[in-house]
């Protein structure tokens, strides 16, 4: 099944949300997350929300190590939308996020469900859900760093592809595919706006390049 389009307004975004905390998942606004859901805490969430609002909240532990079953949160995460859905023969269950908004944690509350549930706030991300207006990101940049770091099957087309998507949904996306640390990825979804994520992005990408140039040089 599949929903094509959040059609989500800041006012419809629920005050209590289920969080999914996953080590390394980064979710943003305008990009798309596919999960496979197979232990049954969010099974269970999964169906809860798609009897409700189809709204999931994705986090990060603070502790990539942990191996708690409630470890403790970042308190910035990101509300994504079920916009695909599927049933595996195995009992799994296949989804797609589409990424809507940030949220900030207020509190999380004491819930009988199996998953945890959290109050979420919005109103400080609500830019997110705001078309950027013009080209605010320095493509020939990114270009550059990109093709030092990911290997294109065919560069110039797949550069092509990406070079066709707007400012927001290209750096959301480029961010959420990167192989970044959990600790930079949550930097990225911290970051002011797209076009400061756009500036942080690029650097990060220079750093890895000069992290794989310096190792060559050892070898």
């Amino acid at each position: 099944m599949t929903d094509t389009g959040a059609n989500t307004g800041l006012e419809e975004l629920p005050p209590v949300l289920p969080i999914f905390p996953l080590t390394g998942a980064l979710l943003l606004s305008n990009a798309h997350l596919p999960l496979n859901i197979f232990e049954p805490r969010y099974l269970a969430m999964v169906q809860d929300a798609m009897a409700t609002h189809r709204l999931i909240g994705m986090v990060q532990p603070r502790d990539p190590n942990s191996r708690l079953m409630e470890p403790e949160i970042f308190r910035i995460g990101c509300a994504g939308k079920i916009c695909e859905y599927g049933q595996l023969p195995n009992g799994m269950l296949r989804i797609t996020l589409e990424g809507l908004c940030r949220f900030e944690v207020i509190e999380e509350l004491d819930v009988t469900t199996p998953y945890r549930q959290v109050n979420a706030a919005y109103e400080k991300f609500r830019h997110d859900m705001e078309p950027l207006q013009g080209n605010h990101v320095n493509r020939q940049a990114l270009h550059d760093a990109l093709q030092h770091f990911l290997e294109f099957e065919d560069g110039a087309s797949d550069w092509q592809t990406l070079d066709s998507l707007e400012d927001d949904s290209l750096i959301n996306s480029l961010c959420m595919i990167c192989p970044f640390s959990p600790v930079e990825k949550q930097a990225l979804l911290e970051a002011q706006d797209v076009c400061i994520r756009a500036e942080l992005l690029i650097s990060l990408l220079h750093m890895m390049i000069q992290q794989v140039e310096t190792h060559r040089t050892l070898q």
